[in-house]
């Protein structure tokens, strides 16, 4: 990594997405805030400056030759700490197993369970430092990072503490929530009421009023239920946040909205009375559709969402069962084939909106003076590439809280090609 206590971007094509610090429905959705060329200086991890034309600083220059420089991607929706892989279950799925024969096997989510039970506190926060990096390098500054593969009060603690011990160690914004009710332990009959009773205060007292979310689904955490977890927590101070509708509509996208969730995510099976519901609401839709891509091509329907003037954000879901990806830009481009949106809607989806479910738009997501500097300079001259492209090497410089994480600059030979320079 390098910092610099000043820094200009000039000769850039800036999408500030500066704006009101609430989440973007409808038109404004679709406003990128662009400057055609313009300037950025950094200043102490802060954004000093914004504005066209050329500046009067003398800071260290990184010329844009007009490529497009944009906010840095927040992902508010990952499960990025675990220990343990599953490529022995994926390659049972090419093979044609069903998902029961994979859990006979030993497989599934309580394959990781076992695997993050076993492994040491330093080594989780050694394994999701790896993958924030990975995360960083395509573009990536914020992260949400849940707890929920361990299931106990003692394991819960423990990956918690492995996310904050890694959020000391990057310069990567790490927001943690706490998923105790992520599945349920077959091995424990007394699961969820020591869950609600025991863990979530646990977390509490050493977390304070963290984001407590649950997964709502059948053969995991039921509507009953994750209402009895969710009115504990908020007694504790706590926001809520859910997993609905992933496979089956079970009413918890209403019952979340009449709640006050902050987000309701997945969607893929919510009905169009629930969809519209939460379109008038002021809980976020948080739409994974590299889910969709790695499981069963199923979708969320949120181009109805939005067009019924909802809030959507959109994430990676980064996980070892069901959404394998560290890649905001991948998602960005299945966001616009498989979600519909256009590419403005889905890259403010992942910034602005995406910052307004963590509770950060006032800190950062956009390019305005006295915002965090966590800046992306893609490796093209028109935003739209970002979305038509898929599987690329990512942005030619990262920038976060003002320090240079990544940089990738393509140079022109003799020949007139490019090769990367790193």
């Amino acid at each position: 990594m390098a910092g610099v206590a000043g820094l200009t971007i000039i000769n850039a094509r800036i999408l500030t997405l500066a704006g009101e610090a609430a989440p973007r429905r409808g038109d404004a959705l679709r406003e990128l805030g662009v400057i055609e060329c313009g300037f950025v200086r950094i200043q102490d991890g802060r954004i000093a400056e914004v504005a066209e034309g050329q500046p009067e600083s003398q800071d260290e220059v990184i010329d844009a030759v007009g490529c497009v420089l944009m906010p840095a991607f927040v992902d508010c929706h990952t499960h990025a700490c675990w220990a343990g892989e599953r490529f022995d279950e994926f390659q049972m799925k090419l093979a044609g197993a069903s998902y029961l024969e994979i859990l006979e096997a030993g497989g599934g989510i309580m394959a990781t369970v076992r695997a993050v039970r076993a492994a040491p506190q330093t080594q989780l926060a050694d394994k999701l430092l790896h993958r924030l990096g990975r995360m960083a390098a395509l573009g990536t500054a914020t992260v949400e990072v849940k707890s929920g593969y361990g299931l106990t009060t003692h394991d819960e603690l423990k990956m918690l503490r492995a996310i904050r011990e890694a959020a000391s160690r990057t310069t990567q914004k790490i927001v943690p929530t706490f998923l105790g009710a992520h599945a349920i332990d077959p091995e424990n009959p007394n699961f969820v009421d020591e869950t609600i009773n025991e863990t979530l205060p646990a977390v509490v007292n050493e977390f304070g009023p963290i984001v407590c979310d649950a997964y709502c689904e059948q053969g995991a955490w039921s509507v009953d239920d994750s209402k009895r977890l969710f009115q504990e927590a908020q007694s504790l101070g706590c926001p809520i946040r859910v997993h609905a509708d992933q496979f089956n509509s079970l009413g918890m996208t209403r019952l979340a909205v009449e709640m006050g969730a902050i987000s309701v995510d997945h969607l893929e099976a919510t009905i169009p009375a629930d969809l519209e519901c939460l379109a008038k609401s002021d809980t976020i839709a948080v739409a994974l559709p590299a889910c969709g891509f790695h499981l069963d091509d199923r979708y969320a329907p949120v181009r109805e969402l939005v067009d019924a003037g909802g809030a959507l954000a959109i994430a990676t879901n980064y996980n070892p069962g069901s959404a394998p990806t560290p890649s905001m830009p991948f998602v960005i481009a299945l966001g616009c084939r498989r979600l519909h949106l256009t590419p403005a809607e889905a890259i403010v989806a992942s910034t602005v909106n995406a910052a307004c479910v963590l509770g950060l738009q006032d800190e950062l997501a956009t390019i305005e003076v006295g915002k965090r500097a966590d800046l992306q300079l893609l490796d093209c001259t028109d935003e739209r590439q970002l979305a038509y492209e898929f599987a690329t090497t990512g942005p030619r410089l990262v920038i976060i809280d003002g320090r240079i994480v990544h940089r990738h600059e393509p140079r022109p030979q003799g020949n007139g090609r490019t090769e990367a320079a790193y």
